[in-house]
C-alpha cells in the first residue's frame, strides 16, 4: 500500500481527528494537552532545549511551551504543508522539514515523538529511532507515544481514519526492543489514555494502571 501524504490532509487533520475520536472527547485538545502533561512529569527536570519530532500541524506546540516554558521549543515533520501551519499558528517556534537535508547532533535534551512510528514501515523504524537518537544530548531524554494494539477502540480509530491509511500499529515490547538496538535506554513505560475528558478528574489515576493494557496508548521515556 502507498504511504500516506500527509499533505493531502493538513487542511482537514482537525475535523477527521474530531470525528474519529468524538465517543472519546469532544474536545479534540484534550488528547495533546493530556499526554504533554505525561511527559512533563516524566521527564522531571526542565529542559533547556526541546524537540517535536514528527510535529505535524504543531498541535502539541502550545503545551509543549505551557509545560517546559523556560525552554526553546523546534518542531519537525516530514510534510511541507503541515509545517507552513505549524508556523502559522505558532509564531516564534522554529520548525525544519524531515527531508534529509538536516543533520542535527547532541542539541536537544528532551525530544516528544506522539503517534509517529506506526506511520513508519517496520523496516524502516530502527533508522528513525537512531535517526531521533543523535539529536540527544548526552543523557538527553524522549517521550515517545504510540497506539495501543491491544485496545479495541484504538484499532477502530486507526482503522477508519483516512491518514491512518497502511499504519502498522507496534506493540510496546517490539518498540522498546527497537529503542534499545538504536542505543537508548529503556526507563520506564506503561500505558495511558483511560479516561475520557468528561472523566478527566480522574486522569491522576494513570499513573496507578500504568501496567493495564487497556489505555488508549502507551507511553515509553528513553534516555540517550
Amino acid at each position: 500500500m502507498k504511504p500516506v501524504d500527509f499533505d493531502d490532509y493538513v487542511d482537514q487533520y482537525d475535523a477527521l481527528l474530531r470525528k474519529e475520536t468524538s465517543f472519546f472527547s469532544e474536545d479534540d485538545t484534550y488528547f495533546a494537552q493530556y499526554k504533554v502533561k505525561i511527559a512533563r512529569r516524566l521527564v522531571g527536570s526542565q529542559p533547556t532545549h526541546v524537540l517535536e519530532f514528527g510535529c505535524g500541524i504543531g498541535r502539541n506546540i502550545p503545551y509543549l511551551q505551557e509545560n517546559f516554558p523556560s525552554a526553546v521549543i523546534h518542531g519537525s515533520d516530514v510534510s511541507g504543508k503541515s509545517l507552513d501551519m505549524a508556523r502559522q499558528f505558532n509564531p516564534g517556534v522554529h520548525f525544519y522539514r524531515e527531508d534529509g537535508s538536516v543533520r542535527v547532533f547532541s542539541r536537544y535534551d528532551f525530544i516528544f515523538v506522539a503517534g509517529v512510528m506506526h506511520h513508519v514501515r517496520p523496516e524502516g523504524r530502527n533508522e528513525v529511532l537512531c535517526a531521533i537518537r543523535e539529536r540527544l544530548k548526552p543523557d538527553g531524554k524522549m517521550v515517545i507515544f504510540e497506539h495501543n494494539p491491544y485496545n479495541p477502540f484504538t484499532r477502530r480509530i486507526v482503522t477508519n481514519c483516512p491518514y491512518d491509511a497502511g499504519a502498522i500499529l507496534l506493540s510496546p515490547k517490539e518498540l522498546s526492543h527497537r529503542l534499545c538496538a538504536c542505543g537508548f535506554k529503556v526507563v520506564t513505560k506503561g500505558y495511558a489514555l483511560f479516561f475520557p475528558n468528561r472523566l478527566r478528574a480522574l486522569a491522576r489515576l494513570d499513573r496507578f494502571l500504568k501496567c493495564v493494557p487497556l489505555g488508549g496508548q502507551y507511553y515509553i521515556l528513553a534516555s540517550a
